[in-house]
């Protein structure tokens, strides 16, 4: 995935006819032989004086235990950092060698590697690669030598597609929101479209379909830029512990998930029509955390969630979804990463990380799909809390000791995403990855909003006395009483942070507070039950949630209502 520009290198001239890919002719064959390498070079972001590219190379010979791709610049181009390789210039001559760790190179095998460099007047790319001396042809469509280009053609990407642009308004949220008492405060406010199911593509129950959303984009962007919102979301065994938000797929219906879901969702994306806007896909909320947690001997255990880590499809879901959208130049994907209170323990912390790096590493995917992560969508947690740090001391005990952080290395969400950030660059992604923290529904103000810290009685009355997030426990996730609406939607807001952005739509519901019979999938979750007092995912507390509470996904009136009374920074 690239954030500027998709190299299609200029190598099409080697054969007439070919797109970018230059094949290797088998004199004793009337066909086209197997290339023995491909590489695909991209300019990820580019400014007056220095760029960003990301290099994947793919071996079609025998398997390799070490390898050193070349190449030359036409121009005065200078490599000055790279990551995962070993990368050296003499002149114009620059050389990429594996590392330690990614030394071994199957057939059929890649491997991706990027680097920052400087230059000066054209930024050329460069046109021939050799791999161990033997010369690649240039990998002219992201899908393999035979794919075409791109329908969206060479892409524009930036480095953070928030920053200069609007965000789309969804209207059908809008005039939900516009409905209701007060709503009309934040009904231009920019939330997520979630493609949910498979009829969600195309539009169902007098919904509007994805081209449909992307038409009213294309309206509303005018001669500026503008952001669209998706939410890829309809896995296999879909939430695998949260039955409120099951989905339509089977544990084992992965096939129906790329050919049905995923593969007209590119089409449609891929349309050249559609290429002048910036399509941020989020993508499979709440699914690979449940990987790291709810499986094996952990006391939080789900045997559904043991099928899903057993039969891989989440990992092949997410991967063949970023391998799939990320083809397409436009599109920025954003992969879903919990939220502090799910996965920001010693022993969730980095096992995530590296979870999701073999989930963008699956499928034809690679590290350079993703663009970003996004923590704290369909969650409550407190973008930050002001009353106390993870390394206070109290009566004698650290705040961690406190039953609300429980040893958590983190107290609220934006610290959790920086230094998530910081773990996921140490696990192989480009460093110059960007997150987004959801704030649809933490701001938790109103009038139970503490305005100091607590008392220094215990570390629990100092905690409990100063925390803004009022929940029982941060396991609890379905339609929380008290909570308000948080921060609005901002661009580049912290280091580190791309964006704060509302794509859980506020005022959609997280799940029935009862069984309600439905043709959605979706199931009835004691967590969205008000009187259920709990389960080892939320340390048995109560569940916190509304009472009378739709389907996920349906208008919940007064959780709107709570929503905007309770609002941080308060609604004028």
């Amino acid at each position: 995935m690239s954030r500027t520009r998709t190299a299609l290198l200029a190598a099409m001239a080697l054969v007439g006819g070919a797109t970018g890919t230059a094949f290797a002719v088998d004199p004793g064959s009337a066909g086209i032989a197997a290339v023995p390498c491909t590489v695909d070079y991209k300019i990820q972001n580019q400014w007056s004086t220095g760029f960003t590219a990301a290099v994947t190379v793919t071996n079609n010979s025998a398997a390799k235990s070490s390898w050193s791709l070349k190449w030359s610049y036409a121009g005065n181009q200078k490599v000055t950092s790279g990551w995962n390789a070993k990368l050296s210039q003499s002149g114009a001559a620059v050389t990429a060698a594996n590392e330690a760790y990614n030394a071994q190179l199957a057939t059929g095998g890649s491997v991706s590697f990027g680097f920052q460099g400087s230059y000066s007047g054209s930024n050329a790319i460069p046109a021939t690669f050799t791999l161990d001396g033997v010369t690649c042809n240039v990998d002219g469509g992201p899908g393999g030598p035979t794919d075409p280009p791109d329908p969206g053609g060479p892409s524009n990407r930036v480095n953070n597609p928030y920053e200069g642009a609007k965000v789309y308004v969804n209207p059908e949220w809008s005039a939900n929101a516009a409905a209701e008492p007060g709503g009309s405060r934040i009904a231009n406010q920019p939330t997520g479209v979630w493609l949910d199911r498979i009829a969600a593509i195309n539009g169902s129950g007098g919904k509007m379909g994805l081209r449909a959303h992307l038409d009213e984009a294309l309206r509303q962007k005018g001669s500026g830029e503008l952001v669209v919102q998706l939410v890829i979301y309809n896995l296999p065994g879909r939430d695998c512990a949260a039955l409120a938000s099951n989905g339509e797929l089977g544990p084992t219906e992965i096939d129906r998930y790329k050919t049905e879901y995923i593969d007209p969702i590119k089409a449609i994306l891929a349309d050249s029509k559609y290429s002048s806007l910036r399509i941020v896909t989020t993508v499979e909320i709440d699914s690979l955390p449940n990987l790291v947690t709810n499986t094996g001997s952990r006391p939080t255990a789900v045997p559904q969630c043991d099928v899903m880590k057993a039969n891989g499809n989440y990992v092949k879901g997410v991967g063949y979804a970023l391998n799939k959208l990320g083809d397409v130049p436009n599109v920025y994907n954003y992969v879903d990463a919990g939220h502090h209170g799910w996965i920001g323990w010693d022993d969730n912390f980095g096992a995530s990380a590296t979870l999701f790096k073999e989930a963008a590493s699956a499928e034809g995917a690679t590290v350079n799909d993703v663009h970003g992560f996004i923590t704290n969508t369909a969650n409550y947690s407190a973008l930050k809390e002001n009353n106390f740090t993870i390394n206070d001391n109290v009566a004698g005990k650290s705040v961690r000791e406190s039953k609300w952080i429980d040893w958590n290395r983190y107290v609220d969400e934006q610290s959790f995403a920086q230094g998530f950030r910081n773990q996921l660059v140490s696990a192989g992604f480009p460093s110059d990855i960007g997150m987004l923290i959801d704030t649809s529904r933490n701001g938790w103000g109103g009038t139970a909003r503490p305005t100091g810290p607590g008392a220094t009685t215990s570390v629990d009355t100092y905690v409990d006395g100063g925390r803004y997030d009022r929940r029982f426990n941060t396991g609890n996730w379905c339609n929380q009483s008290g909570a308000g609406l948080g921060e609005r939607p901002k661009a580049a807001p912290a280091a580190g942070i791309d964006a704060y952005v509302w794509m859980k739509p506020p005022g959609e519901s997280d799940g029935a507070s009862k069984q309600i019979p439905n043709d959605e999938g979706k199931g009835f979750d004691r967590m969205c039950d008000p009187t259920y007092t709990g389960n080892p995912r939320n340390n048995n507390n109560m569940s916190g949630a509304l009472p009378d509470a739709p389907l996920s996904g349906h208008w919940f009136s007064a959780q709107f209502q709570q929503l905007m009374q309770n609002a941080y920074p308060p609604l004028s």
